[in-house]
């Protein structure tokens, strides 16, 4: 049992960040303190003059944890990877976690090459962007590629060499592969492009000019032209880019207009003084929240999962903790970030832009938001009246049950709130005590257990005084809809008898073509279709269902699948499966590897990389394909 008080006793005076947990464990708000025992402590004293927000959050309090870190800078990044992947209730959250791509240059290679990409991780590449327009990345990439002739192939040419491939007889790669080529030739290629992409655009004509010239002087026409075909092609990108600064110094503008509970974040991305994009971003937070805490919670995890970090951020609002955040960003970077608002002139007038753009997304957001809320509504109540229920079905429960031949049978429980997905209260059951293909008695089984435990954690929470929304299971649902006809139906209603349970239930009814097509309720077969909001929505619920439940079975029968095909070779123990799985990333590229490659795997040796050559070799058809 926790005890806060006993707990609070026992707190540092050290630097880290602090989890608040309700009463099922969940992680309602993450914070980061420059000492945790004054820090915590201060939210449970006198509540008087705690802010709404800050009281009912203490009031859902069941227990805290803490983890130390060296400095309050460690304790930043901390904190903003932690929100990023718990996204407490109680935290100013960014609303949705774009991944936009980037370009990379794989300097770690000896001819390194440019790809998009969506992660970045410190393997010694260089990173440009984000970019807001993936089209616009794959636009650039293509141009790279048809003046640069680098290699896009990921051979390992420190360890093999090979005949060229096409691209090679086409003009399209220099064929590092064969090593007739000269390696300082094509890091100028390299150096060109990274110039290009860091924005230095009339550096970069100023070099191919020369090149253009020198090959016109030895009468070579015909590749002069080429570099003027290069430089048309810059010059077509920098006209589309408009000067908005006459500083060269890449900035970020940031600016946010505020709403009831969101708020919206415009960005503007500024390099070498050119607007490159823009951005906005829709961050949950209530009137509670201060400017200066939204603007600090957005720095903090925007920058989190950026891999460029501009020598200017510019705001038009004050923000927390900002002496901290330059701290944090200079390291991040390597040299001197500063965080600024300014007060007159060029920038002040462009943050000025900035805002005006935020507030017309934010009242975009609005009216979109009011639109989908009635869509919503009549959806609902349009249900609830085709039913015939007292009230509209605000919470809808949807389950159902997926296996093959009763082989890994799961369950899926998606639940619906105001007529659209509650993500954060799906649910995935292991049917546990039924063998074989048995739709209804798996259907059972889930729906005794996710109501068994629901009326014990209201008991639970009734005792210590906690609203019933506060569990994982303890709130009800209006309606409860399952993936099938009568009989599923009837199961369902049996073990609700049983535990003394009255919630309206229908079965959700396939055509032939696996659409939904009618409602099973009270006996009587509903024909949906009559009522185009109704079929709409319970086309989605069924969907969603069966989606969520294939997605689960997926994973699980991939799992044992790989499993079991390791498992059968001689000599590969627990470690080396792990680390082959690792190494290579697939069976498939296990399967197609020599054996000098899967000798050089951790673990591994000639004789156990042998046995694996051998076991596929005699066991072609192995099961690891997905089939569906």
């Amino acid at each position: 049992m926790f005890e806060i008080k006993e707990q609070l006793k026992k707190l540092p005076e050290n630097p880290g960040v602090y989890l608040m947990k309700n009463e099922s464990g969940e992680i309602i708000y993450v914070g980061k303190a420059i000492s945790l025992k004054n820090r915590i402590r201060q939210y449970f004293q006198s509540s008087k003059n705690h802010p709404p927000k800050v009281r009912a959050m203490v009031s859902n309090i069941a227990e805290f944890e803490y983890i130390l870190t060296d400095s309050e800078v460690e304790a930043l990044i901390l904190e903003a990877n932690l929100i990023k992947k718990h996204q407490p209730k109680y935290n100013v959250l960014l609303r949705d976690d774009k991944q936009y791509p980037y370009i990379k240059v794989t300097l770690g290679e000896k001819y390194p090459r440019v790809l998009k990409t969506r992660k970045v991780i410190k393997d010694g590449a260089r990173y440009f962007g984000p970019y807001i327009n993936a089209g616009a990345v794959n636009q650039t990439i293509e141009m790279l590629k048809k003046f640069y002739p680098l290699r896009t192939c990921n051979k390992n040419l420190e360890k093999t060499t090979d005949r060229p491939c096409l691209n090679y007889h086409i003009g399209r790669c220099l064929g590092p592969c064969s090593e007739d080529i000269n390696h300082e030739d094509y890091m100028k290629m390299i150096d060109e492009i990274i110039l290009f992409l860091s924005g230095k655009h009339e550096e970069l004509v100023k070099k191919i000019e020369m090149k253009m010239k020198e090959a016109a002087s030895r009468m070579n026409f015909e590749k002069a032209a080429e570099y003027r075909d290069q430089i048309a092609a810059i010059y077509s990108i920098m006209e589309k880019q408009k000067i908005v600064s006459s500083s060269e110094t890449d900035q970020d503008l940031i600016a946010m207009a505020r709403g009831v509970d969101n708020a919206c974040v415009m960005v503007f991305f500024i390099r070498g003084g050119k607007l490159m994009g823009r951005e906005h971003y829709m961050l949950r937070a209530s009137e509670e929240n201060a400017r200066g805490e939204i603007n600090s919670a957005f720095i903090k995890q925007f920058y989190a999962g950026t891999a460029f970090v501009p020598k200017e951020i510019l705001l038009q609002d004050k923000a927390e903790d900002v002496k901290l955040i330059e701290k944090w960003l200079s390291a991040k970077k390597g040299s001197k970030v500063t965080v600024k608002i300014p007060q007159r002139g060029e920038k002040k007038s462009l943050l000025q832009l900035v805002h005006k753009n935020a507030i017309e997304i934010l009242e975009q957001f609005r009216e979109k938001l009011i639109k989908d809320r009635e869509n919503s509504e009549g959806a609902i109540k349009a249900l609830g009246a085709y039913l015939g229920l007292k009230n509209p079905p605000f919470r809808i429960e949807s389950f159902d049950i997926s296996n093959i031949q009763g082989v890994h049978s799961v369950a899926s429980m998606v639940v619906f709130e105001n007529g659209k997905p509650k993500y954060s209260d799906y649910r995935r059951f292991k049917i546990k005590t039924i063998e074989g293909p048995n739709d209804y008695k798996s259907m059972q089984e889930v729906i005794y257990r996710r109501f068994k435990r629901g009326l014990e954690e209201k008991e639970n929470l009734k005792k210590k005084g906690i609203l019933d929304d506060e569990g994982k299971f303890s709130k009800f649902p209006d309606l409860i809809l399952i993936d099938g006809g009568l009989g599923q139906v009837n199961a369902v209603l049996e073990v609700l008898f049983a535990l003394g349970i009255n919630i309206p239930t229908a079965g959700m009814v396939k055509d032939d073509k696996h659409k939904t097509k009618d409602l099973i309720y009270e006996r009587k077969e509903l024909n949906i279709k009559k009522s185009k909001q109704v079929f709409q929505l319970i086309g989605k619920i069924q969907e969603e269902t069966h989606r969520f439940a294939i997605t689960y079975h997926k994973s699980l029968r991939g799992k044992t699948i790989v499993k079991s095909v390791l498992e059968e070779i001689p000599g590969i123990g627990k470690k080396r499966r792990i680390a082959l799985l690792k190494h290579f990333g697939s069976i498939d590229k296990i399967k197609k590897a020599s054996i000098e490659e899967l000798s050089q795997v951790e673990g591994m040796n000639k004789k156990a990389a042998q046995s694996v050559k051998d076991y596929f070799a005699k066991n072609t058809k192995y099961l690891y394909e997905n089939q569906y």
